[in-house]
């Protein structure tokens, strides 16, 4: 294993050989995401990925094996491939052990699995009512929900760190988990238990500064650190053992091909060599309760396993396909979403919502403030507009204005771009042309519960 690389918000080379080969033409991309469908420019690859041909193909080769003999297929190949798809995804976040891998569906699942046991520790005084959890204010929807379905249900409190945006570096990230933390030393009762870090925030998306944050809880007494990395493996560079923390999830089917749904829950070993791994359990009991997470979430019932066997031909694709592998791809989508965000921005005379080196291969990009995004529900109204008139499927965020803007700001609407090997010059000049059409037409977002619906 070559030595940790130096970091830059995570996007750094991969710990592994890659192999170098001829560039992939368009073409040969074209034909590997020929099922895409052609009527929309797909700029949101963060939100469900996306999946080349060739994966399909080997995954239904997996799904015939187990129709065509199941009892050989459960007894015989399924935990072996299982096991196969762990060693590979402990070399690829230089993991210590493979007993640290548990594969699950996605990244909620595995923060249910971290949060089903802190609820435990609540109810067993390990935790006391009033403790308290850690969690970004922007962070994914689904994760936050579970903090208070698990934590606030059982008498937890649950701290939110502010994220500024637009942001101008990482110090403005970590005064503020700075700050949330003193806010739970001034209550004397009051202990922060868990602190719930994601490595690449969705929506506004900016990478956030993971390993200085795991640092910032550790001399302050956190217990237990997870972090989100949804936007993990193949958007930035994923080292856990760099990272320190407990826990980190991430999922393969956004940025590194595999079809849904096939994610990770890497549980940390510690200091005295026990395996977090042990002591936690899949929300799905079944017959390996008791076994160990790995086990328990290699078979949760009769079901689909080739997302998870699949794996191992996934990173074969990446590394026999594209130049530099995993590596080269996720340079390259950062490198090209700059490049196109900037565009984006010089030609609707806005910014970006941070400098180029705290996003990974989602941008941010300013709208232009005449179309008059003043709430969550205009830049939702603006999303569906551009998906069902212009077939352009890109995220919008609302920045609200806040008390400690030093001037009202101009700019209250943004759209997340991203890329992926898919994408195309013409994919982001479509969103550029769609925005101008409807500044050039004095488009505001109130027009939006009006035009009618275009099926292109």
């Amino acid at each position: 294993m070559a030595p940790p690389n130096q970091h830059t918000n995570g996007i750094t080379a991969l710990h592994l050989p890659t192999k170098l080969v001829p560039h992939t033409t368009p073409l040969d991309i074209a034909a590997e995401f020929s099922h895409h469908d052609p009527a929309f420019a797909r700029l949101n690859n963060g939100s469900f990925g996306c999946c080349p041909s060739t994966i399909i193909s080997a995954q239904k080769k997996w799904q015939l094996k187990f129709l065509e003999n199941p009892d050989y297929f459960y007894f015989n190949t399924l935990q072996p491939s299982i096991l196969r798809s762990r060693h590979l995804i402990k070399s690829l976040i230089n993991a210590d052990d493979v007993e640290e891998i548990s594969i699950v569906d996605n990244v909620t699942t595995g923060a249910a699995i971290v949060l089903s046991d802190t609820t435990w520790s609540f109810f067993t005084g390990h935790f006391n009512q009033g403790d308290a959890v850690l969690i970004l204010q922007k962070a994914y929807g689904a994760i936050k929900n579970s903090v208070t379905a698990y934590v606030s249900r059982a008498g937890g409190h649950v701290i939110e760190v502010p994220l500024p945006f637009p942001l101008t570096s990482n110090e403005q990230i970590i005064a503020e988990f700075n700050k949330a933390l003193e806010t739970g030393k001034s209550n004397g009762r009051q202990k922060i238990k868990l602190a719930v870090i994601d490595h690449v925030t969705s929506i506004p998306s900016v990478v956030i500064p993971v390993k200085e944050l795991v640092k910032i809880c550790r001399d302050a007494g956190v217990e237990q650190i997870f972090i989100d990395g949804a936007h993990g493996v193949g958007c930035v560079d994923v080292d856990v053992k760099d990272i320190g923390a407990d826990f980190y999830a991430s999922s393969l089917y956004k940025w590194f091909f595999c079809p849904p749904a096939a994610a990770f829950l890497h549980c940390k070993k510690t200091n005295n060599n026990n395996n977090n791994a042990l002591k936690l359990h899949h929300p799905i009991v079944s017959h390996e309760y008791g076994n160990g997470l790995a086990a328990e979430s290699g078979w949760i019932g009769t079901r689909d396993y080739s997302a998870q066997c699949v794996i191992p031909e996934v990173y074969e694709f990446m590394m026999s396909k594209f130049e530099g592998g995993i590596d080269g791809i996720r340079r390259r989508n950062h490198e090209k979403v700059v490049e196109m965000a900037e565009m984006l921005a010089e030609e609707w005379g806005t910014t970006l919502g941070a400098p180029p080196e705290m996003f990974a291969s989602m941008v941010m990009v300013g709208l232009p403030p005449c179309l008059g995004i003043s709430s969550d529900a205009d830049a939702w109204n603006l999303f569906e507009h551009l998906r069902n008139c212009f077939g352009i499927l890109a995220p919008v965020y609302y920045r609200a204005a806040m008390e400690e803007d030093v001037v009202p700001i101009m700019i209250t609407g943004y759209v997340r771009i991203s890329h992926q090997v898919y994408n195309t010059f013409d994919d982001y000049c479509r969103l550029k042309d769609a925005i101008n059409k409807l500044v050039n037409d004095g488009f505001t977002y109130e027009a939006t519960k009006h035009l009618p619906i275009i099926n292109s």
